[in-house]
């Protein structure tokens, strides 16, 4: 079950929050983890057990670190770390390995290996994560563990943020678990309402259309000429921002209306003047993971310079690879880990020198090539596509006017917040909240939902890119 399906907007949605602002305090968590669980099991029942059973081994070898000596705290750790390790990469790359090794050796003129396909647990990378963040910060003192299970289960199954992200790290909301009351009031709903309208927008009225003429192109048997080659390529660069970023506007939303403030996910990374920046802004939750559980503990940038560079490349390959088992996504993170090792290195002096603007158009070509790597996962297609970008021809250029429309919207919102008028809204518009605003927020929000909800009920067309990570 997705945000913007028809199940949840017209079913889940007003079923579990009519009940959940019912209930007295003391029922809010049992509640809130019965509806996480049945929201996890529509997609994939069977892996509930498997989810359940690994957040109970974390939860029990949490409770032993306070009464543990170092020696045995880490052991205890690595424990539960090779768990959770294990348990993504099983299911996540084996297929991807022996499918590889098969075509090693059947390249060496041996029959390759016959077996069952493993089924990919929805949101596994995701809270894997979040998993490995409970462990590490209760190991480092950070925060105590929490003491009853039913309320680990719930950080980690809780439906917002628990197929898609933003990755919340336990530190970050480990006292809304336990109490949240004083964000349960009705401004707080309000805004997590006006928040979700919002991600629902991006997501049916600009990602879904700018989706379908990118896969029209992509998923076509013909070889594209330059005209069709960018056309997929920025449009499939609009449907990941709004598609992932209103997701997590939604999953931010949801969760405030419960009391719970999640980190942000997205910081207009399209206005980013280099690649480093846009690692500051994109998918923010998952770049700030990688460097405090994976870049930091490598050594960082404090064992020299070859030192840092090996691990920059090493962490994006390694997030280029937790996006999916396919070799584009490992060329994707090889591709901007080149750039960051060499904007590190030389790049960002010379950018520096150039206008805001000139920073910004060439950062976002880097960027969409990017994504065109990380669309297409047939190498040879791929050669086409790229080949194509240096030949572009009006020809093949070509959008009905209603896909125009939506273009022009992509770009609006893409880039809206280079104007200062912008960005001081942004930083207030979910802060205080008077009754003008109130009223403006709660009109907004309804005719956003009303018109996205007619678009989720008049097409069939509604992909989430990041479900199956």
């Amino acid at each position: 079950m997705v945000f913007s399906s028809a199940w949840f907007l017209f079913g889940f949605f007003p079923v579990f929050f009519g009940i959940y602002f019912l209930v007295p305090h003391r029922w809010k968590n049992l509640w809130a983890l019965v509806g996480s669980t049945f929201f996890y099991a529509w997609g994939g029942p069977a892996f509930v057990f498997v989810l359940f059973a690994s957040l109970t081994a974390d939860y029990f070898i949490s409770l032993q670190f306070s009464k543990s000596t170092e020696k045995r705290r880490k052991s205890l750790l690595t424990l539960g770390l090779i768990i959770n390790v294990g348990l993504l990469v099983y299911f996540k790359y084996a297929n991807f390995f022996v499918d590889n090794f098969s075509l090693l050796l059947e390249a060496l003129g041996m029959s390759g290996l016959h077996w069952t396909k493993v089924a990919l647990p929805i949101g596994i990378s995701f809270f894997t994560f979040q998993k490995i963040s409970y462990l590490v910060d209760v190991y480092r003192g950070e925060k105590a563990p929490l003491k009853k299970w039913t309320d680990y289960a719930l950080f980690v199954v809780l439906f917002p943020q628990l197929i898609a992200g933003p990755i919340v790290r336990f530190k970050e909301i480990a006292d809304q678990i336990v109490d949240r009351r004083k964000w349960l009031i009705p401004e707080e709903r309000l805004l997590g309402l006006f928040r979700f309208s919002i991600g629902l927008g991006k997501k049916i009225l600009i990602a879904n259309p700018m989706g379908a003429v990118a896969d029209g192109i992509l998923n076509g048997t013909i070889d594209p000429n330059g005209g069709q080659a960018w056309l997929a390529m920025i449009c499939y660069t609009f449907q990941i921002y709004f598609d992932f970023s209103g997701y997590s506007d939604m999953a931010i939303g949801l969760g405030r209306m419960m009391g719970f403030h999640f980190p942000e996910n997205f910081n207009f990374p399209y206005l980013s003047k280099n690649i480093t920046e846009f690692w500051r802004r994109w998918h923010i939750t998952l770049s700030s993971w990688m460097r405090d559980y994976l870049y930091i503990p490598l050594g960082g940038n404090r064992k020299g310079v070859r030192r840092t560079y090996i691990n920059l490349w090493l962490v994006f390959l390694i997030s280029g690879l937790w996006h999916g088992d396919s070799w584009n996504f490992v060329i994707w993170g090889a591709y901007h880990g080149l750039w960051l090792v060499l904007e590190r290195a030389y790049l960002l002096k010379k950018l520096s020198r150039l206008p805001n603007l000139v920073q910004i158009v060439l950062t976002f070509l880097l960027v969409m090539v990017g994504w065109l790597i990380f669309r297409i996962e047939d190498m040879s297609q791929l050669g086409h596509y790229l080949e194509g970008l240096l030949h572009f021809t009006p020809k093949g250029f070509k959008l009905d006017t209603s896909d125009v429309i939506v273009l022009i919207l992509a770009v609006a919102f893409s880039f809206w917040n280079f104007s200062p008028r912008a960005q001081k809204w942004e930083q207030t518009v979910y802060k205080t909240l008077s009754p003008k605003k109130a009223l403006y927020l709660s009109l907004i929000a309804f005719s956003l939902i009303l018109i996205s909800s007619i678009g989720v009920a008049s097409s069939e067309f509604n992909p989430f890119i990041y479900f199956r990570f």
